[in-house]
């Protein structure tokens, strides 16, 4: 590659042996930029990747002389081989789980009856809360908020009867053989970290770092001593605190460097993208690629549409379906089927044990909950589009959802966008605002902000990954509220 000043500032602080944090835009060639850095020295690294399919591109374009694998890889490397006879095992329900752990007593909590099934579902899922955190113990702060338990006090009580069980459940993962608690990936990540492992290597390369959840930023720091450290990310992508993941960029102590031209888009793209990240206050500005002639404007037939919510984005894929389009979802849509299963078994008198919707005894409390409760507003997409169109229908666009190569458009959040480029994208009416919304948060069914409402850094961040994801034409869609905000005079 010819590498640009950028890169070449890069490269020099790399063989200077600094510590480096390079903030690079989308489209400026993250990966890339590490790649080079390996290529450009005889030492001994260690890459660590996102996801698995990263780990793999890289081992095909990195030298030998660096190893490229996810921090789950090299924590099964370390000591997740030994849990091999519990990986994989088969699943079982929460509450058998929970049974095992002693977990047999509902718990009344102010109105709200919490069964042992949602009890044993809570449990585990504060030990997979933990094992995302840096933390050497399960404690009240892990338990997960459930709704309709949103009162400060409601949610003390819940946390005090769960932590003994989680500890418990944590207990029993530590038994390489066997054990009741099924034992998954991110159980023997956290037991490594727990150690405090000293990776061997002469230099560590951090991709996709602003995504970089706790545990692993523990594991990555802990090697300065003794190992140079390089991390590439974009703190405007950072779009998963609500997940766990962390910007460990911000703060890093060491070089501060920045990829500024996209290779992606051109120079009016980078205007548009430049306003969001102004908006969200990011350390980096834009400069398109003049032989991208990326435009603005009306979109019809979009190759990618991209919506601010999972339930926005079924509401897209049935009404394109019903035009008689095929259509594919990024991700696959089994999160919506978890949905929608859990809607049905409610409009049928059943409860259910989804995690969102698990304390809701029928339909009709989770309809009153959405509609007058301030802390479920962000539900009402939801029961919106099963009263319109009825679980059974989801079920069945679901069902016929097309593979991405077969399809005429896909349809995606713009959380599992990320990473991913269109020729023509359009932004889905879901991130327009509304007169009495509240902010985005990690269920998908939020409806916007309030048309007068601030911007507020992770609805900025949110656009900004959103309209960076396409190479010849670009339609605001939703997002044209901007161009009359008060806020959204693009920077000069």
């Amino acid at each position: 590659m010819n590498p640009t000043d950028e890169q070449t500032a890069a490269a020099d602080a790399f063989h200077a042996g600094d510590h480096l944090a390079v903030q690079a835009g989308a489209g400026t060639g993250k990966t890339t930029l590490l790649e080079f850095l390996a290529h450009a020295t005889t030492r001994g690294g260690r890459y660590i990747a996102y996801n698995r399919a990263i780990a793999q591109d890289a081992r095909t374009r990195f030298p030998p002389t660096v190893q490229c694998k996810t921090a789950h890889a090299y924590a099964y490397a370390a000591i997740g081989h030994r849990y091999t006879r519990r990986l994989n095992a088969p699943r079982r329900p929460a509450w058998q789980t929970g049974q095992a752990l002693g977990i047999t007593k509902a718990l009344r909590i102010g109105d709200r009856e919490v069964t042992p099934k949602a009890l044993s579902n809570a449990t585990l899922r504060t030990v997979t809360r933990f094992c995302h955190t840096a933390d050497e113990a399960i404690t009240c702060h892990h338990v997960p908020h459930l709704r309709g338990l949103e009162d400060t006090d409601h949610h003390a009580q819940l946390a005090t009867h769960i932590v003994p069980f989680a500890q418990k459940a944590w207990a029993d993962l530590q038994h390489p053989d066997d054990g009741a608690v099924r034992y998954d990936h991110d159980h023997y990540l956290k037991a490594w970290a727990l150690t405090q492992p000293r990776i061997q290597a002469d230099f560590l390369l951090l991709d996709e770092a602003q995504d970089t959840n706790p545990v692993v930023e523990q594991i990555f720091l802990n090697q300065r001593d003794h190992a140079q450290l390089v991390m590439v990310g974009d703190s405007a992508q950072a779009i998963y605190q609500w997940r766990g993941a962390k910007d460990v960029m911000t703060d890093f102590d060491g070089a501060q460097l920045t990829l500024s031209r996209s290779f992606r888009f051109g120079p009016d793209l980078a205007v548009e993208a430049n306003r969001w990240l102004h908006l969200a206050d990011a350390p980096i500005r834009l400069t398109g690629t003049p032989a991208v002639p990326t435009e603005l404007g009306p979109v019809t037939q979009p190759d990618a549409v991209l919506c601010r919510t999972n339930v926005g984005a079924m509401a897209q894929v049935m009404a394109r379906m019903a035009a008689g389009h095929r259509v594919a979802l990024a991700g696959g849509g089994d999160s919506l089927r978890a949905l929608a299963l859990a809607a049905r078994d409610l409009k049928e008198g059943r409860r259910t044990h989804h995690p969102e919707l698990l304390l809701f005894p029928c339909w009709g409390d989770l309809q009153d909950y959405a509609a007058h409760d301030p802390a479920g507003r962000d539900l009402q997409p939801l029961v919106n589009l099963v009263d319109t169109h009825g679980a059974d229908a989801i079920l069945a666009a679901i069902a016929r959802l097309a593979p991405e190569p077969h399809a005429h458009v896909t349809v995606s959040t713009a959380h599992k966008a990320k990473g991913r480029e269109w020729s023509r994208v359009l932004i889905a009416e879901d991130f327009a605002r509304s007169q009495n919304g509240t902010a985005a948060d990690q269920t998908g069914s939020t409806p916007a902000p309030a048309s007068d409402d601030p911007i507020d850094d992770a609805e900025a961040r949110l656009a900004y990954v959103a309209v960076t994801r396409t190479r010849q034409r670009l339609d605001l869609g939703g997002l044209s509220w901007i161009n009359d905000h008060a806020e959204g005079t693009p920077p000069s």
